[in-house]
């Protein structure tokens, strides 16, 4: 089966989207940020994940909202799927209200053993460009894993690095609705309390993780005094849940990026992530 998956490497496709006003005036709304980029602003950071999602009829969904495995992504039948991380390298402004195009290809796929049983990992490489000139390129990675009992979550990693800066966020309902309507991701574990209790074992709805990383690049350039972003990276760690708030903090490194990252309500690391500054 191995080999099989390894037929997906290379594996290319494009989509060509106008980078929209009003999905960014959503976006704004959907975050509580008062005033929205307008066309010709440069979309904010973590943005363009809003943007070229497959639109997949809903008799191509598989049980968990996701599209049927097959197509562009190898067929891991895994039964569990889940964004582990990226790492985005922000090369030129993408316009709000200009034709953008993304080229995605299949980079990688592996194979390993976990403490929970066996793991695929995916990485996948997008290029967006607009107007002829190439403004971001991000790898991203894309773990398949098998099923997890409820209760039987990895253990949660403590987080006692000292920060500079820290704030509070209080995800809802109504966010993660909204982000998953922005997004068009119809992953249940996010609006179906039942299935993410019962099918997927977790305790209550789970906050996006491009979500979260959406927010840590917001705080980080907050932090950066304004200046764009020419690197973030980020790797997620633990899930964070609905109704459940958690903390943004981040320390100013020597080389003048910033380490950023979120903590769970019990102080465990949530996610990640590294950013630097043009």
């Amino acid at each position: 089966m191995s080999d099989e998956y390894q037929a997906w490497v290379g594996r290319e496709e494009e989509r060509t989207e106008r980078i929209l006003g009003s999905v960014a005036r959503a976006m704004a709304a959907t975050l509580d940020i008062p005033a929205a980029p307008l066309d010709g602003d440069p979309l904010p950071p973590g943005w363009h994940w809003l943007f070229f999602n497959p639109v997949e009829r809903r008799s191509g969904l598989g049980p968990d909202g996701h599209p049927r495995r097959g197509g562009f992504l190898p067929p891991i039948e895994l039964p569990r799927r889940m964004w582990a991380g990226s790492r985005i390298r922000y090369l030129a402004d993408l316009p709000v209200g200009d034709a953008a195009t993304r080229r995605s290809r299949i980079a990688k796929v592996e194979n390993k053993v976990g403490k929970r049983g066996a793991l695929w990992f995916v990485t996948v490489e997008h290029a967006i460009t607009a107007n002829g000139e190439l403004c971001i390129v991000e790898e991203q990675d894309i773990v398949y894993r098998e099923a997890t009992p409820a209760g039987a979550g990895a253990a949660l990693q403590p987080h006692d690095a000292e920060s500079d800066w820290g704030r509070d966020f209080q995800p809802d309902t109504t966010l993660l609705f909204r982000y998953s309507a922005l997004t068009f991701n119809g992953h249940r574990i996010h609006y179906d309390q039942a299935y993410a209790r019962s099918e997927e074992g977790y305790p209550d709805l789970v906050v996006h993780g491009p979500l979260t990383a959406t927010l840590l690049q917001q705080f980080a350039v907050e932090q950066g005094g304004g200046r764009p972003l020419s690197r973030f990276d980020f790797r997620g760690v633990s899930p964070l849940f609905v109704d459940r708030s958690f903390r943004l903090e981040g320390r100013a490194l020597e080389d003048g990026s910033l380490s950023v990252w979120a903590r769970g309500p019990g102080g465990e690391l949530a996610m990640s992530a590294a950013a630097a500054f043009r």
